[in-house]
């Protein structure tokens, strides 16, 4: 399994640099509070290093998503 990261913008972008802003936008928030899925490698650690006071970061394991399958094996018969 590989490691992903959840990421969440915290505070709102207004007053920042131009560059902070754009790699918030490039790791796919829009508004304070959305949360995404990314992998965990350099490059995406790289950008979050430079948005550390905008965001928060959990440490998952596994896609963290469940396929229509799995969501069914839970639910009885009809």
């Amino acid at each position: 399994m590989s490691s992903r990261l959840k990421v969440t913008l915290r505070k709102g972008t207004i007053g920042c640099p131009p560059d902070q802003r754009g790699t918030v936008r490039a790791l796919g928030l829009r508004r304070i509070g959305q949360s995404v899925e990314k992998e965990d490698r350099p490059e995406i650690r790289g950008m979050l290093f430079k948005v550390r006071h905008l965001v928060q970061v959990e440490e998952m394991t596994g896609s963290g998503k469940r396929g229509k399958k799995a969501a069914e094996q839970g639910k009885p018969p009809p």
